[in-house]
């Protein structure tokens, strides 16, 4: 039921694209439902920005090029999933490791489309463990930091990111003010990024659901 539920968000996105040369591509398992809708209109796309190494894999497989965001500049469009949303559209994202070229990418586009199943909808985020991307010889540094901040940070051991850093997934944190801790944990240093996207959240949220996709919108709010 729940792999229909990602497809049907993924699916709900491809409106989105009207018009879009180049698109920016996330990370994650609904991402990937989104990836292979891409293969009937690729014609359409000069090519893709993508967050991480799988992405730029399948993107590539289905003869999709995929650019480097250095050379594109500012892209109209960036869709990817997320572990949990609120009502105000801010994200923790991070679960599959690529959290800071997601953020790089959100950051670069006009419009951030997320696609999930209505189970990621949650009254405050902090439920889902929040991944942190930390460079190694920081780990025990920021682990302490992240105590301080009533989190509870456990290492993704035998992961390494993209970028050739480690992860801290940090339980325990009801995120009641989500734009003042993203700027407390990215102040620690060693910190390369944390996986709360709330200072640059979501501008539109297909929610997927067996009544059929809600769609939320900050405009609409």
């Amino acid at each position: 039921m729940q792999e229909n539920l990602k497809k049907q968000a993924a699916s709900a996105a491809i409106p989105y694209l009207k018009g879009c040369r180049i698109i920016g591509i996330g990370t994650g398992s609904t991402v990937n439902y989104f990836i292979d809708l891409l293969a009937p209109i690729k014609h359409q796309f000069d090519g893709a920005v993508s967050s991480s190494e799988a992405s730029t894999k399948k993107l590539l497989a289905l003869g999709i090029p995929v650019l480097d965001l250095n050379t594109v500049g500012t892209l109209d469009v960036y869709v990817d999933g997320a572990d949990e949303i609120n009502s105000n559209l801010q994200l923790i994202k991070g679960g599959g490791g690529a959290l800071t070229r997601e953020k790089i990418i959100a950051a670069a586009s006009k419009s951030f489309v997320c696609i999930a199943d209505h189970s990621k909808l949650v009254p405050y985020l902090g439920n889902f463990p929040l991944p942190i991307e930390v460079i190694p010889m920081a780990r025990s540094y920021v682990a302490r930091e992240l105590v301080k901040l009533g989190g509870h940070p456990v290492w993704r051991e035998n992961f390494i990111t993209d970028n050739g850093n480690i992860i801290l997934d940090t339980h325990r944190l009801e995120i009641v003010e989500p734009c003042q801790l993203e700027s407390a944990i990215n102040n620690l240093t060693g910190v390369v990024t944390t996986g709360l996207f709330a200072q640059r959240p979501a501008d539109i949220v297909l929610l997927a659901s067996k009544d059929g996709t809600q769609t939320l919108s900050m405009e609409l709010e």
